[in-house]
């Protein structure tokens, strides 16, 4: 225990240091790919306005939230968290979408 205690005092652990790199590109790219999805929802939001339509379509956000649960369980992430940052997500869009429509 010592000798990973004197380590980690002078040098980074190479295991350690390499899945927090791993997690900091998945970071990135996490925030790269939100940027693209609200780009393109800022021109839903522009097109609805434009067309009177509601900034909100609770059908179609009930059948993307089921389909991202299913592919959340698909991919063992639990499902739970994955129907809460998409909600979160959502809100985010429909209180953009509001502020497009002059609301």
């Amino acid at each position: 225990m010592l000798a990973s205690a004197a380590m980690s005092e002078n040098q980074p652990d190479p295991v350690l240091s390499g899945f927090r790199a791993s997690i900091d590109n998945i970071d990135a790219a996490l925030i790269h790919i939100l940027a693209e999805r609200f780009r393109i929802t800022k021109a839903v939001g522009a097109y609805k306005a434009e067309h009177s339509l509601p900034a909100s379509d609770p059908g179609r956000e009930e059948r993307q939230i089921a389909r991202l649960r299913q592919l959340a369980t698909d991919a063992q992430l639990d499902p739970e968290f994955s129907e809460k940052f998409l909600r979160f997500i959502i809100e985010e869009v429909i209180r953009h979408h509001e502020q497009a429509a002059g609301k």
